[in-house]
């Protein structure tokens, strides 16, 4: 399946179709773009503005969802920053939100090395506080 991602005049999701693969191959037997973009106009609207998604993250950083927003200077689509972290800032490379300090026990790739204790997120204080309930 090949997945196209609907974007309003701000460049924010609204929403994600799934393709046929067989669908948008061009004469050459390669995916086209070009052509699922095409075939998502003729069904939704010839105005309408559409770029390519991966479900494996393997086009535009993350797989677009719903509320998501598409940065054309990057090529990426970004998830919405989270509720209560004004001060977190995008990292481009993992396509992630991230913290102005580093979440307790993960590693340098951001995966966790121990099991609890769980934190929550102090934006007043820009730490997180471990849950101890």
């Amino acid at each position: 399946m090949a997945y196209f991602a609907q974007l309003d005049d701000n460049n924010t999701v609204l929403q994600v179709i799934a393709i046929e693969n067989a669908d948008i191959l061009d004469e050459n037997g390669d995916e086209s773009e070009a052509m699922g973009i095409a075939l998502c106009r003729s069904f939704l609207g010839a105005s309408t503005n559409w770029k390519q998604t991966s479900y494996n993250n393997r086009v535009r950083g993350k797989y677009a969802g719903i509320g998501f927003s598409y940065d054309p200077t990057r090529n990426v689509f970004m998830q919405p920053k989270p509720d209560g972290c004004a001060s977190w800032t995008y990292n481009y490379t993992r396509c992630v939100w991230e913290a102005p300090a580093a979440y307790p026990n993960r590693d340098a790739d951001g995966y966790d090395v121990a099991a609890p204790p769980f934190y929550t997120w102090d934006e007043d204080n820009r730490r997180w506080n471990e849950v101890t309930e």
